[in-house]
């Protein structure tokens, strides 16, 4: 991404997010339709946390990790590095994500959860309790997902 800053601080791009820098503890991006969103730093682990979303303090959000405006993230969570959790989305108790999955906007993740490497959660799917999805699976728009404790899906 080629960026340029201006005189007001202001970091401008081609494509992709535009951020301006706030302070130590807050960043302005600009997303792609013109809106910009504040992040703050989350406590645990570095991540940008967009205002309005509702994160744990026992939670970890690792840094490079974004979180974005009506997101929930329940306790004990561990969001790794690199996670994109879109709007309104739901991250049950002691969940972990691991590096580089997008979890769709309204998507659901129930308590003890493990989410693979590169693994992408669909809009609106939900992933019942205790359920273990491997890197990079994808799991579809809606979709419902149940597996063992060996990541095998079961009938829903």
């Amino acid at each position: 991404m080629n960026l340029r800053t201006t005189a007001l601080g202001k970091v401008l791009g081609t494509n992709g997010p535009v951020e301006e820098i706030v302070g130590k503890n807050y960043v302005d991006i600009e997303n792609d339709h013109g809106e910009t969103l504040r992040y703050r730093k989350h406590a645990n682990g570095r991540g940008l946390i967009a205002h309005g979303a509702k994160v744990h303090p026992t939670a970890i959000v690792e840094a490079g990790a974004y979180v974005e405006p009506g997101v929930q993230i329940a306790a004990g969570a561990r969001i790794g590095r690199g996670v994109w959790i879109e709007s309104d989305a739901l991250i049950g108790p002691e969940v972990v994500v691991a590096p580089h999955a997008h979890i769709g906007p309204g998507a659901a993740i129930g308590a003890g959860s493990k989410i693979g490497i590169r693994t992408v959660i669909g809009a609106h799917a939900r992933v019942a309790v205790g359920s273990l999805l491997g890197d990079d699976e994808t799991v579809g728009e809606n979709e419902r997902v149940a597996t063992d404790r060996r990541g095998l899906r079961l009938a829903a």
